[in-house]
C-alpha cells in the first residue's frame, strides 16, 4: 500500500510539472470586466441625488414643505447616503486585488459620517435662506446673524456652519464644496503617478481604471470651466479668497439668482 500511494503521488507529480499538466493545473483568470452596472448606477444616483439635488429645491422650494420637517433636498440627499456606500461596497467587493476589510470599513464610515453631517447642516442652512441668510456672505456679515442676541449665538451658528461646509465636506470627499479642491487634486495626481508607474512595469489600466481616470479628468474641466465662468466675480472673490479659488453653487444661487425673482 505504501508503495503504491508513493508511485501514485509520483505520478501526479510529473503530470502537474509537465506543460500539459501545468495547463491543466493553473486556473486561467479571467480577464476583467467593464463593471457597467455599477458605473451606470453611481453616475445616475450622483447627477440625480447629487447634482440635482439644489435643483429639486429650486422647483420644489422650501416654502411647499413645513419648516421643521424634511424637504425634497433632504429625503434626495438621504437616498444618497444610502445608495451611495451601498454602490462603493459592491465595487470593492469585485476588485481583483484584496483590500484591507479594516481601511474599507474605515472609509465608508467616514464617508457616511460626512455625508449625514452635511445633510444636517445644509438642511438648516437652506431655511435660513427663506429668513433672508445670504450664503455668499460670511456668518457674521449676514445681516440676519448680526443682531443675535446673545451674541454667543454667533458661534453656535459658526460652527454649524464649520461642521457643514468644512468637516462634513472634507469627510464627503466633495470638490466644488467646502473649499477642499486640494484634496481632489493630490488624489487626481497621485492617480497619474501610480498609473505612470505602472506602465512602466509592462502594466496598464483596465477599463475600470480608465474610467475612473477620465471622470476624474472630466471634473477638473468642468471645474475650471466653472472658475472661469466666475473668475471675476468680486463678492465670490471675498468669500473665497484662498489660494485655490472654486465658488461654492449655493453662493452663486444666493447671490445672482435668487436676488433676481
Amino acid at each position: 500500500m505504501v508503495a503504491v500511494r508513493k508511485r501514485k503521488a509520483v505520478r501526479s507529480t510529473a503530470e502537474t510539472s509537465s506543460p500539459d499538466g501545468l495547463k491543466e493545473g493553473v486556473l486561467q483568470q479571467d480577464p476583467p470586466r467593464f463593471h457597467f452596472d455599477l458605473w451606470f448606477c453611481l453616475t445616475l444616483q450622483n447627477w440625480i441625488l447629487d447634482f440635482g439635488r439644489p435643483i429639486v429645491m429650486i422647483v420644489l422650494p422650501l416654502e411647499w414643505f413645513p419648516l421643521n420637517k424634511p424637504s425634497a433636498g433632504d429625503y434626495f440627499h438621504m437616498a444618497y447616503n444610502v445608495i451611495t456606500p451601498f454602490l462603493m461596497l459592491k465595487l470593492v467587493e469585485r476588485s481583483p486585488r484584496p483590500l484591507p476589510r479594516s481601511a474599507v470599513y474605515l472609509c465608508i464610515i467616514t464617508f457616511v459620517m460626512g455625508a449625514s453631517i452635511h445633510l444636517v447642516g445644509d438642511s438648516i442652512n437652506h431655511r435660513l435662506i427663506l429668513s433672508g441668510y445670504q450664503l455668499h456672505l460670511s456668518v457674521r456679515e449676514n445681516p440676519i446673524i448680526k443682531d443675535l442676541q446673545p451674541a454667543s449665538l454667533i458661534d453656535s451658528f459658526e460652527l454649524l456652519y464649520y461642521y457643514d461646509e468644512h468637516l462634513g465636506h472634507l469627510m464627503w470627499y466633495l470638490v466644488t464644496e467646502g473649499q477642499i479642491t486640494e484634496l481632489f487634486l493630490l488624489t487626481f495626481a497621485a492617480m497619474l503617478v501610480t498609473g505612470g508607474v505602472q506602465r512602466r512595469k509592462g502594466l496598464a489600466l483596465d477599463s475600470n481604471g480608465l474610467f475612473l481616470l477620465c471622470s476624474f479628468a472630466l471634473t477638473l474641466l468642468l471645474v475650471g470651466v466653472w472658475v472661469v465662468f466666475l473668475w471675476s466675480d468680486p463678492v465670490l472673490r471675498k468669500k473665497y479668497p484662498g489660494l485655490l479659488y472654486v465658488p461654492e453653487p449655493w453662493s452663486y444661487y444666493t447671490l445672482h439668482i435668487k436676488t433676481e425673482h
